[in-house]
């Protein structure tokens, strides 16, 4: 159904990503004197993440899991969203902690926990793919690279006087 929708407006995603890299510095600089509401930021911006890797889907799978490195494109949609998919976890996780690289591995490490729960779980009518890591892993960069410029942005806010 989501894919549908994407195919459907191949623009979502890449605007959806646009979006988060203009504001996401602002918003994470703003919450990084907020540790609290930016850790419940974080744990927010999760809940589409399990709804749209987690929930089950009814479907008959041809195959569990595909082995395929395929680099994001805008125009394969359902890989540009996955990489938006773990962008916004990966910025507000980094502003909390205060530890982008800690972000980005702890959503990278995300990321391959629910491609091997799709792998172990047929039940669920999803199929892992090393894609949907690699991915999810470009996004967590990014995500980390803009929670740095978030911090950075809210170091220089102090410094001045």
């Amino acid at each position: 159904m989501i894919t549908t929708v994407l195919v459907e407006h191949p623009w979502l995603s890449p605007t959806a990503l646009l979006v988060l890299v203009v504001l996401g510095p602002f918003v994470g600089a703003w919450l990084s004197v907020r540790p609290r509401l930016a850790w419940a930021a974080t744990a927010l911006s999760l809940v589409p993440v399990a709804a749209l890797a987690l929930v089950p889907v009814d479907r008959e799978l041809f195959s569990r899991c595909e082995v395929a490195w395929t680099l994001p494109t805008p125009g394969r949609v359902e890989l540009a969203a996955n990489v938006v998919l773990l962008v916004a976890p990966a910025l507000l996780a980094a502003v909390a902690s205060r530890r982008p690289a800690l972000a980005v591995l702890a959503a990278g490490l995300l990321s391959a926990a629910i491609e091997t729960l799709q792998a172990l779980v047929p039940a669920l009518g999803r199929s892992c793919s090393t894609d949907d890591w690699l991915s999810n892993t470009v996004g967590a960069v990014i995500g980390g690279l803009l929670g740095w410029l978030a911090l950075t942005l809210a170091r220089t806010r102090v410094r001045r006087p």
